[in-house]
């Protein structure tokens, strides 16, 4: 008799929207499973194998009406080898189902009982179970806690290699893709998997040294200790990287060029092979940009292209070297040319042709970060610039950062500021990415808008003219301090010979309370750059006007810094403002009136550091200006103070920096 059960309408089941289901009868072989008789069995659950062999139907079945428990059961050591082993290949073929099928193999905690199988002697039950490991692991939410909680398991792993090119197979992906953290990375690396890899790069299967090249990938990746451990473990009386650059030759199938290739670049950027070392310029670069080429297929392009733009990113002479090898900046500028930039994207997903663009972007972001000839090139290519300018709109919001990296790159070019970038508007873009939630796009777009808010740049006035200090000073307080860092900075390139209107604006909108904030803050940077953007102010002929304003609040500014546990760097910047406040006509009084700071001036005139000395001297010589009104009676305090003396005891410096601001402070005190 059947039994139904009664739901809402408004009830929708997980197999269908219906108001009333009638629970199915479990199939034949499902129902067999369960019999106690060890041969009826047996042939139960090979039946239930082949029904679920190449059919996600029948796997959706089965796992629907609750087979897991029951199956997970059959891998028992009560039960005989043969049940156990065809019990294990049912389980194999669910995980090579949908994903839906491999989470609910996991969630059913097969994972400890698949681990469990591996103590037995029958070496074709554990290749089995290695087998259906080497799968589910190969999922993002696959337990793979489970490879570490256990310290014996690793090497239990490690032992199952001998017995068989299978085996070898399924524990080096095993590993691999058990190795997503750094703790991980060093376990691993402390259980001695690294001499086992070493050995499998020796292997003639190329099934069983793609797992082993792929695992030390990601033992290496971003992790400078282990990547260390690797280029000193040797293996047959060779380095293991050696044997990896050894290996890398045209005559090997791309796809292993490739993740040798990427092996290496993480060895490199980990710091463990240097950037001259003939693995990386003579083997792993020139095979990187050859797999870029389009004799390749487009899975291979990107990766390699995504890995070239890893390899050379921080390193000037492999870019120079890059972007002279086989016309690798055309055959990227051929990427863009896949179809039109709007036509491909649809928010959150990926395309073939968006991932082009994307490694194009990055790789031309690494290529152009330091050398202007470089970027010319790049700039050159057809429609280069529009397409990157209309990346930045893309749907996909990996594919605009990646544009925007690029932009980022090209931005450094004094020469495109003040051409190609004022031609195609680049601020209008960037202005909009500011009001953008991404934080990666936020930082990457501040930072390059503070390269067009340079004086010589003519997208400076536009920006402002558009709102920009408003927007920039409200990075300034934002949590993030590379937003802040940011923000300030820009700040200080709108300040640098800007008018009174602007400097007043950029102050207004700030407000004194902000300012206090960033120079208490505890990134250096910010502190430098806040400090930069009020020496800016304060320049002519805005000192006195700035001052009259704001001088009482500048003044505690300046001694908050001298004051504070500070650097001399940061401190050479605060003595450089009062030098500013001290060239202004009325200001000079804001530093006269204070006897603490006069006292602190002429305290840093004994500093160790010539540096300090110097931007000491260079407000006593502002303030003692022999030229100006009331220099007399501002001279005859300094001397009162013991400053003249101090000078004439400096004059003896072998800084010649020093000397010449001394002599000049000298020059300007009347005679005695």
């Amino acid at each position: 008799m059947s039994v139904q059960v009664m739901y809402s309408s408004s009830h929708q089941s997980l197999y269908g929207d219906m108001t009333l289901m009638e629970v199915e009868e479990s199939p034949q072989h499902i129902q067999e499973i369960y019999v106690e008789d060890p041969a009826q069995c047996l042939e139960a659950v090979t039946r239930l194998k082949n029904v679920v062999i190449g059919s996600n139907r029948q796997k959706a079945i089965c796992l629907r009406h609750g087979i897991l428990p029951r199956v997970l059961s059959l891998l028992g050591e009560s039960n005989g080898p043969e049940i156990r082993r065809e019990a294990c290949v049912v389980l194999g073929s669910l995980v090579k189902g949908t994903p839906e099928n491999v989470r609910a193999v996991v969630d059913a905690c097969s994972v400890p009982r698949l681990v469990g199988v591996f103590s037995t002697n029958d070496e074709q039950l554990i290749e089995y179970g290695l087998s259906c490991l080497t799968t589910i692991f190969k999922h993002e939410f696959a337990p793979k806690d489970v490879i570490f909680s256990d310290p014996a398991f690793v090497p239990r792993l490690l032992g199952l290699m001998h017995h068989s090119v299978l085996s070898q197979t399924c524990v080096a992906t095993i590993l691999s893709n058990s190795c997503s953290t750094a703790e991980q990375q060093h376990t691993l690396a402390t259980h001695g998997v690294i001499p086992a890899l070493g050995a499998l790069l020796l292997s003639p299967d190329y099934k069983v040294q793609m797992p082993a090249i792929s695992c030390l990938t990601a033992l290496s990746f971003k992790n400078p200790s282990v990547s260390a451990i690797i280029v000193e473990t040797f293996y047959d009386g060779k380095k293991v990287p050696d044997l990896l650059a050894h290996l890398l030759s045209r005559d090997k199938p791309p796809k292993m060029q490739l993740a040798l290739g990427r092996c290496l670049t993480n060895l490199h950027r980990a710091n463990a092979i240097s950037s001259n070392d003939p693995k990386i310029v003579m083997r792993a670069l020139p095979c990187l940009v050859r797999l870029c080429s389009r004799e390749h297929d487009n899975e291979t392009r990107i990766l390699a292209a995504e890995t070239l733009s890893y390899l050379i990113e921080v390193d000037k002479d492999l870019q120079l070297i890059a972007s002279i090898s086989n016309r690798l900046i055309p055959t990227l500028t051929d990427y863009l040319k896949c179809q039109p930039i709007l036509s491909f994207s649809i928010k959150n997903t990926m395309s073939s042709s968006a991932q082009m663009y994307q490694a194009a972007y990055k790789t031309f972001a690494s290529l152009a970060a330091n050398d202007e000839g470089i970027r010319k090139r790049i700039i050159e290519q057809e429609s280069l610039v529009e397409r990157v300018v209309s990346g930045l709109d893309d749907q996909n919001e990996q594919v605009a950062l990646a544009a925007l990296r690029c932009l980022h790159s090209l931005s450094r070019s004094v020469q495109l500021l003040r051409t190609t970038f004022k031609d195609h508007t680049v601020w209008k873009p960037l202005m909009k990415l500011l009001q953008h939630s991404n934080h990666d796009m936020l930082n990457v777009a501040s930072s390059t808008l503070c390269n067009l808010l340079l004086e010589f740049s003519p997208s400076k006035e536009p920006i402002i003219e558009a709102g920009g200090v408003e927007i920039l000073c409200n990075l300034t307080r934002r949590e993030d301090t590379g937003l802040r860092l940011n923000g300030i900075w820009a700040l200080m390139n709108v300040a640098f010979q800007a008018d009174q209107k602007v400097k007043s604006q950029i102050l207004s909108s700030l407000g004194t309370d902000q300012i206090f904030r960033l120079l208490s803050d505890e990134e250096v940077a910010v502190v430098m750059k806040t400090l930069g953007l009020l020496r800016n102010l304060l320049s002519t002929p805005h000192i006195d006007h700035i001052m009259d304003l704001y001088g009482k609040h500048i003044m505690q500014a300046v001694i908050l810094i001298l004051e504070g546990d500070h650097g001399p760097d940061v401190k050479e910047q605060a003595l450089c403002m009062l030098a500013n406040i001290a060239d202004g006509f009325t200001a000079k009084d804001f530093i006269m009136t204070n006897e603490d700071v006069l006292k602190k001036i002429t305290s840093y005139l004994n500093h160790a550091s010539p540096k300090l000395q110097t931007a000491a001297v260079l407000c006593v010589s502002n303030l003692a200006w022999k030229d100006e009104e009331g220099s007399v009676e501002r001279q005859a305090k300094l001397k009162e103070l013991g400053v003249q003396k101090l000078l004439h005891s400096l004059i003896t410096t072998s800084d010649q920096n020093l000397f010449d601001r001394v002599k000049t402070a000298l020059n300007q005190f009347s005679p005695n």
